[in-house]
Formats: C-alpha cells, sequence, structure tokens
C-alpha cells in the first residue's frame, strides 16, 4: 500500500491495526491509488475495502483531523469487500477525469449529521 500512496503522490499519515489512512492534494490521485491498490489484491489473496472523501483538514502536529477525516473513515466503514467508495463530494470534483462510479445510495453515517449519497468507484 505504501508503493501505491506514493505512487499517486500520496503522503501517508497513519496506521491503524490492517489500515491505511494517506492525504493527497487531489480528490482523483487519491480514487486511482485506492482503485490501483484494490486491483492489485486480489492475486495476494487479500480483501479490501476504500472509502474516499475530501474536505477542510485540522493539522494536528504530524497527523490530519476534523469532520472531513471521520467522513472519510465512515465512508470507508460502508464499503464492501473489493469496493471503492466516495462521497458526493468526491463524484463532483472529479467529473471530466475518466473516473466513473455507481450510485449506492444514501447512507446514514456513525456519528456525522445528516445523509450521504455514497458512489462506488467501476
Amino acid at each position: 500500500m505504501g508503493r501505491q500512496v506514493g505512487r499517486f503522490g500520496g503522503r501517508k499519515i497513519d496506521t491503524a491495526g490492517d489500515g491505511v489512512f494517506a492525504s493527497f492534494d487531489g480528490p482523483a490521485r487519491a480514487v486511482r491509488c485506492a482503485t490501483a491498490i484494490r486491483d492489485a489484491v486480489p492475486g495476494l489473496g487479500l480483501d479490501v475495502r476504500a472509502g474516499v472523501h475530501t474536505g477542510e483538514c485540522e493539522i494536528i502536529g504530524d497527523r490530519l483531523g476534523g469532520i472531513a477525516v471521520h467522513i472519510g473513515a465512515r465512508v470507508a466503514a460502508n464499503a464492501g469487500s473489493c469496493e471503492v467508495l466516495v462521497s458526493s463530494t468526491v463524484k463532483d470534483l472529479v467529473a471530466g477525469s475518466g473516473i466513473k462510479v455507481a450510485d449506492r445510495g444514501i447512507r446514514a453515517l456513525k456519528g456525522v449529521p445528516g445523509e450521504w449519497r455514497l458512489f462506488a468507484v467501476i
């Protein structure tokens, strides 16, 4: 995962158990990284899921925090096996990039106000 994060210009921020949290300077790079990881792991016998959201983050030392980070984690928690889910914010920002998505419906994200429409990267 670390190689793919670097390949797409990201920065690994944190790991927790078997999860990786990374930041990117644009949502399309984050989506492309997540899909590259998803597409690479079946041959390794691994099962991954990923979530991508973009928004304002708080810089806390060398870590990131804030509601955007929380939303990204909740988007990932809604992803199924070998699925990359993105928020509607990401979907709108990557328009014209060639990234294709399928509507996965409206979900409540634990600890986040309101309802959120999520999309699977295809």
